[in-house]
């Protein structure tokens, strides 16, 4: 009878819902510095730099959730190599601060990150609010120097709105404090306004993105981007509303799930070195489709890292 208790228990299955609250059900661990991970899923629930709908601070539970209608596919379709057997990843949970406590949360992600890649790690995070990108990209810059960034967003976030936490304020921040070169960072699916003159960073519209081939515009992240380390941070709604709803700041007019994959998996070979997905808000979700797509986005990106520095094709 001992032996029939046992074998129900700490066990992995092939059933959709096992281990659903990790990341593509891989293994959780609260120590994924001692952890043989080359990259630990983090996530960030946090939602108080919003200026829309809040709500972002559940998005990593939400993407967890969506994934594991993704993990029975050992091959990601059309990947030609099974992800999980060229890269060990862990969940770490969701980062832990003091509720309401934005100073500490800034300073616990800075920390966090630098600790993992300091350990030779990198980090897949899932926000949470856009504003949770600049405190990776503090800890990024430690390790790689100045980086090139691809941003996939309908805003370009690159408001100087006065305020010290402001999910539009970030790509007006990093660049001030070197933490990214504009020369050579694009943002992609852009259809709010922003000041074009003295921008700096590359913009493909979201009218232009939708028009030109994913070869035209692959070819223009890469020309930008260069040889440098690269960032890249997806908003979910540089989709458009019809396939991501779940989000504080919807813009109609936005790229179809089908094109933002196609195009990430034609940047297979740059340099990534740090990843987010960030602004899924469950609360405004239908049918768990941004989660999902939030989650689908994650998983493009793994292997894109994988492809780069893991070598399997």
């Amino acid at each position: 009878m001992t032996a029939l208790v046992n074998n129900l228990f700490n066990q992995v299955d092939n059933s959709i819902y096992s281990n659903a609250m990790t990341f593509m059900r891989q293994p959780l661990s609260f120590d994924p510095l001692m952890s043989d991970a080359d990259v630990v899923v983090l996530g960030l629930p946090f939602d108080m730099a919003t200026s829309g709908r809040s709500g972002a601070r559940m998005g990593p539970t939400a993407i967890r959730q969506a994934s594991v209608n993704l993990a029975w596919e050992t091959k990601k379709y059309p990947w030609t190599f099974s992800l999980f057997d060229h890269l060990r990843v862990v969940d770490a949970g969701d980062l832990v601060y003091s509720t309401g406590d934005a100073d500490e949360f800034t300073l616990k992600v800075e920390d966090a990150t630098t600790q993992l890649l300091n350990a030779n790690k990198t980090i897949l995070a899932l926000g949470g609010d856009h504003f949770v990108t600049l405190p990776l990209l503090r800890a990024y810059k430690k390790k790689f120097g100045k980086m090139a960034l691809i941003h996939f967003d309908a805003h370009t976030d690159t408001y100087n709105n006065g305020s010290r936490y402001d999910h539009g304020t970030m790509f007006y921040h990093a660049p001030n404090e070197g933490l990214i070169d504009k020369e050579h960072s694009i943002q992609i699916g852009i259809r709010t306004n922003y000041k074009s003159q003295n921008h700096g960073f590359k913009v493909i519209d979201a009218m232009q993105a939708n028009d030109d081939s994913v070869e035209q515009i692959v070819q223009t992240i890469k020309q930008t981007i260069g040889d440098l380390p690269v960032y890249l941070t997806f908003d979910i709604d540089c989709l458009d509303p019809a396939f991501a709803p779940g989000t504080g700041t919807p813009v109609c007019g936005g790229l179809s799930s089908d094109k933002v994959l196609k195009i990430l998996r034609a940047l297979a070979g740059i340099n990534l070195v740090g990843m987010d997905v960030v602004e899924v808000a469950p609360a405004y979700d239908s049918a768990e489709i941004t989660a999902l797509a939030a989650a689908t986005i994650g998983v493009e990106l793994l292997h894109l890292w994988t492809v780069k520095h893991k070598s399997p094709l």
